[in-house]
């Protein structure tokens, strides 16, 4: 089964709610996609090991069904998400959380998102317009980048700066990015991955590594030319 832009915009989101509480109800709200999108999201995730099933929260009797685990948690409405204790040696990728039925594999997501997102969905260059600022242009680079560089937006009407478009990974982007600080930070490295200069690459690795998997290594900067 193929992965589509959303399913990566709802592995994020699941990084970005970290120990929260929550319900497919919710994440289709704040993702501005429907429920049922949100359940076939979670499930193409989990194939492609962007999402890992969390065998200790379902009952074994079907830890081997995705879609009767998801279910027979759905009336619960709620996702807990509380790390077990682990050995220092254990893998990271084996923790566990207690009671949530899906939760993100930090290790294939970073990996994912650093080094085969982009060419999955790759950035696409639109007129000049108005929108929410993305890439380096986002709240994530404050500060870092000289007034004058290139502004970038996902073209939105409620948007306040005027730069050269970016077609957003999914068209709820803008408005799940409004709703979320920290997933609009990630989403907006993304883009700098994808559109951004050299440098702006370089910070954007380093940076999103670091949100999605902070016990991985820094990535190695090799040469990059913008």
């Amino acid at each position: 089964m193929p992965l589509k832009p959303q399913d990566f915009l709802v592995a994020l989101k699941l990084v970005a709610w970290g120990a929260q509480r929550w319900t497919y109800a919710r994440l289709a709200l704040e993702l501005g996609i429907s429920v049922s999108e949100a359940h076939a999201c979670i499930k193409r995730g989990l194939q492609a090991g962007l999402l890992s099933q969390n065998y200790a929260a379902i009952p074994l009797s079907l830890a081997g069904d995705i879609n009767s685990a998801m279910n027979a948690q759905e009336p619960m409405g709620i996702y807990r998400v509380t790390r077990k204790r682990v050995r220092r040696s254990a893998s990271p990728d084996n923790e566990a959380v207690a009671d949530n039925a899906v939760r993100p594999h930090s290790h294939n997501l970073a990996e994912f998102a650093l080094h085969g997102a982009k060419y999955a969905f790759p950035g696409v260059r639109l007129p000049l317009s108005v929108g929410v600022p993305t890439s380096h242009s986002a709240p994530a680079f404050a500060g870092v980048f000289a007034p004058g560089s290139t502004d970038f937006v996902w073209p939105h009407p409620n948007g306040s700066v005027r730069g050269v478009g970016v077609e957003p990974l999914h068209p709820s982007v803008p408005f799940a990015a409004m709703q979320d600080a920290k997933l609009y930070e990630m989403l907006a490295l993304f883009d700098a991955l994808r559109v951004g200069k050299a440098r702006e690459r370089g910070m954007a690795l380093e940076r999103l590594q670091a949100l999605i998997d902070p016990s991985a290594p820094k990535p190695v900067k090799g040469s990059m030319h913008g």
